[in-house]
């Protein structure tokens, strides 16, 4: 007879199914983090100016809001674009909010949303502004966001 407790028992484990597995809830998971990523970058971003001290007050002027694009300048909140060519135009909209303006410049100032395509207007712009006398903040936006203006 022969003895049982004498034969050693290998047992090999096969890890080539875990690794499948593994590798697939990887890829699962690489796959659902470039979706998502994505979704987020195509939607469009929306900016909102908030015009605000560091104590979250503004009380001694209201802003007024106009936008540079590549061609010519939006003023809010009536959404008027008035060209290039007619900036420094009498009786043009930008010239009226301008005199407007400087008429009241102890109680109003103006903010100017700058596209990255519209800088050679803003710098136009501000030198009109700045003739003037009228205060001014300005905020770069990107060209593919949405403007929000709340004052």
């Amino acid at each position: 007879m022969r003895n049982r407790s004498n034969r050693s028992i290998n047992i090999e484990i096969e890890l080539l199914p875990f690794l499948s597995v593994l590798a697939c809830t990887i890829g699962t998971l690489i796959l659902l983090i470039l979706v998502l990523t994505s979704q987020l970058y195509t939607e469009q971003q929306e900016v909102k100016i908030l015009v605000k001290t560091e104590d979250g007050n503004n009380l001694s002027k209201s802003p007024r809001y106009i936008e540079c694009q590549e061609d010519g300048v939006i003023i809010h909140p009536s959404q008027t674009f008035v060209p290039q060519t007619e900036l420094n135009r009498n009786g043009s909209a930008f010239n009226n909010l301008l005199n407007q303006m400087s008429r009241n410049r102890e109680r109003e100032y103006l903010i100017v949303a700058v596209r990255p395509n519209g800088i050679g207007v803003f710098q136009e712009v501000r030198e009109l502004i700045e003739k003037k006398n009228i205060d001014i903040g300005y905020e770069p936006i990107n060209n593919d966001w949405k403007l929000k203006l709340d004052g």
